[in-house]
């Protein structure tokens, strides 16, 4: 499960917003948002945000025991 929080944090952080990082991933908004709401994202759309959002450690954020 994802800290989706801290992911939040990040995307705030870098003065993004969920809707440009949806954008990012080919998925909708909606699509974006339910993903958070639940925690959940493929390898391959957790690959794509750590390197879009230039995430040093990722396991701190990806591994989470929320």
């Amino acid at each position: 499960m994802i800290d989706t929080d801290r992911l939040r944090g990040i995307i705030a952080e870098r003065r993004l917003s969920q809707r440009s990082v949806a954008k990012m991933l080919g998925m909708t908004e909606k699509t974006f948002y339910t993903k958070m709401k639940k925690g959940v994202f493929g390898t391959d759309e957790l690959e794509k945000m750590v390197d879009y959002l230039n995430i040093g450690d990722p396991a701190v954020l990806f591994l989470s025991r929320k």
